[in-house]
């Protein structure tokens, strides 16, 4: 009778616990992504100690030794990379200045906004505010490049034609007014974007206190944006990604590759102005052959056609590629007088191979989706639009980025 009694207590207890109900999980709600470009900000000015609030950010979150920026290391191709998870020779935004021969006698500037706002020039790929709008999430650019520009018919909920002279507090303040909408109508995956390390780095060079002071301030306006995000109640769900589109090397008068010296001025047309980096084509009446002269070593620069690029860069196969590419060693720069365009040689230059670490560029994330005190190997800037994608919940693009490379980021 006793082991009866034992039994059916048994049997009770194990029907309490089949019908007791499961604990129910925590589920965060869906925060703000806040994608920070800082361009030309090299990974280790995060070890000046002038960067109290970034450097706290990567202790607390991820960081990288560096991400290798996609070639060539300028600021155009690299920022539309990180948003596409394409190579500029994929994309199409190969240089900050370029033709297309599908639209003969149009220079694509920097500066020149009736052109490069032209969606043919962007639309080879579409980035991730354009995929997120297609598939119902909202976004807002506080400044990227092209997010100005109607993507594929497809434009960012909020953005803000690009303005040099915006200070960096203001820039974060519009990221905070756009947040300060209702739920229903707030942008999910956010862009902010600083420009001073890179024009700091490239007027006074890289080791300057000027490009220091630059630092320090942009760090202020990441801790202006915290403090912003933990008074609206949503510091505990915004997961920040910081990244740079390239480093930044010192330059010298003293370093120059005369390219004058090893082709007549009147055979060639640069298309890519003579810097760090040139690209080449036949001038008026000449004909590819003409250039012949240009292909192989000349002292401190090399010069490839483009059928020939070395395949680590990734190069060669767009149509806005010329027909001849040349890079100068890291630390010198091109020139010639056939040039329309002169490359100002200052303090500072990018634009290198994008293996040398002082063309390394910046990445840290931080927040609920990312583990603490991690730091990882270096990568390419392609792996970012994946990670991106998972985290605003947006099924990817076919892109050059593997997810699987910064897994080991996520919880």
């Amino acid at each position: 009778m006793r082991a009866w009694r034992i039994l059916a207590a048994f049997a009770l207890l194990l029907a309490g616990c089949a019908t007791a109900p499961a604990p129910t999980p925590t589920v965060r709600p869906p925060g703000p992504v806040i994608l920070v470009a800082i361009d030309g900000f090299r990974p280790d000015y995060l070890d000046r100690g002038i960067s109290p609030t970034l450097s706290r950010m990567a202790a607390e979150g991820v960081r990288a030794a560096a991400m290798r920026p996609s070639f060539p290391s300028l600021t155009f191709p690299n920022h539309y990379t990180l948003v596409t998870g394409q190579r500029p020779d994929r994309h199409g935004v190969v240089n900050n200045i370029m033709e297309d021969p599908a639209h003969p006698g149009v220079v694509f500037t920097l500066g020149d906004k009736a052109v490069n706002l032209q969606p043919h020039w962007w639309n080879d790929a579409a980035p991730l505010w354009v995929t997120a709008e297609q598939q119902g999430v909202r976004t807002a650019t506080m400044f990227w490049p092209g997010s100005e520009v109607e993507i594929r018919g497809v434009r960012p909920q909020d953005f803000a034609p690009f303005d040099q002279k915006m200070p960096s507090a203001a820039r974060v303040d519009q990221v905070l007014a756009w947040l300060d909408r209702p739920p229903a109508a707030r942008a999910r995956f956010f862009t902010l974007y600083f420009d001073i390390v890179d024009t700091a780095g490239h007027i006074q060079g890289p080791d300057s206190p000027e490009l220091n002071a630059a630092v320090a301030e942009v760090d202020a306006a990441m801790a202006r944006l915290l403090d912003g995000l933990a008074a609206r109640g949503l510091a505990a769900n915004a997961d920040i990604v910081v990244v740079a589109d390239h480093g930044m090397a010192p330059v010298s008068a003293e370093r120059t590759v005369d390219l004058d010296a090893v082709i007549a001025p009147a055979l060639v047309r640069y298309v890519w102005p003579p810097g760090p980096l040139a690209g080449i084509a036949p001038a008026p009446g000449q004909t590819e052959a003409a250039l012949a002269p240009l292909v192989g070593r000349h002292g401190h620069a090399e010069c490839w056609k483009r059928a020939d690029i070395p395949a680590r860069y990734h190069m060669g196969a767009h149509r806005r590629v010329p027909p001849v590419v040349c890079l100068a060693d890291t630390g010198w720069t091109m020139t010639s007088s056939a040039s329309p365009r002169r490359y100002p040689i200052r303090g500072g230059a990018h634009g290198y191979d994008t293996e040398d670490p002082l063309m390394g560029a910046l990445f840290l994330a931080h927040g609920p989706a990312f583990r603490p005190g991690v730091t990882l190997p270096a990568f390419d800037n392609v792996h970012v639009y994946p990670l991106l994608a998972k985290l605003i919940g947006v099924t990817p693009a076919a892109s050059d980025g593997d997810a699987g490379v910064l897994a080991g980021a996520l919880k």
